[in-house]
């Protein structure tokens, strides 16, 4: 597998969170039953992690999953090693119904640092980010603004945000500008 060329080059902005693109992360679909014990001990043995409950994650080490549809999930890990465990559940999944790809390459990742991050993601997104309706742990696959996304909370003050590579440059933008100093509303202030 070739080195990660990132849409916009390691873009960053600092304004009410500090906003950074990722390099380097590994993403792979996983479309089926994801009740069904195949799937779940194929991800565990070839992931390390157990599929998580509707809308939520799991994470362990630098291994994840994201619940972003009732038969879908979006397993991570390190980019280079993306290929190599799509090909592996490829395998342990013979004779099983699901969908295995790797779209580590389709997809562009943002993380936003700071305690105006629930701000920032509020305005453009129509999710309750109030600190009782979404928490770490959780993921919400929806748009912000016109852009389909998918974002979840590393923490208290740090979140990512997943979207498509083509409009990663927009959504770079929508998050900026949402980031902007001069456009705090300072609804979720602590």
């Amino acid at each position: 597998m070739s080195d990660v060329a990132l849409a916009l080059g390691g873009a960053s902005f600092q304004g009410l969170v500090t906003i950074k693109e990722l390099a380097g992360q590994g993403m792979v679909t996983l479309r089926g039953d994801l009740t069904d014990l195949t799937i779940i001990n194929a991800v565990k043995d070839v992931f390390g992690v157990t599929l998580p409950g509707t809308r939520e994650t799991a994470f362990h080490g630098n291994a994840g999953a994201l619940w972003m549809s009732p038969d879908e999930a979006l397993l991570l890990c390190p980019y280079e090693e993306a290929q190599n465990k799509a090909n592996d559940l490829v395998v342990k999944l013979a004779g099983a119904h699901a969908l295995v790809v790797n779209v580590s390459d389709a997809r562009a990742v943002f993380q936003l640092k700071g305690r105006a991050l629930r701000e920032v993601i509020a305005k453009l997104s129509p999710v309750d980010m109030s600190p009782d309706a979404f928490q770490p742990g959780m993921v919400r696959r929806t748009r912000m603004a016109q852009v389909a996304a998918a974002f979840w909370m590393d923490d208290v003050s740090t979140a990512r945000v997943v979207c498509f590579r083509s409009v990663a440059a927009y959504m770079f933008k929508l998050l900026s500008t949402a980031a902007d100093e001069n456009s705090a509303v300072r609804h979720f202030s602590s």
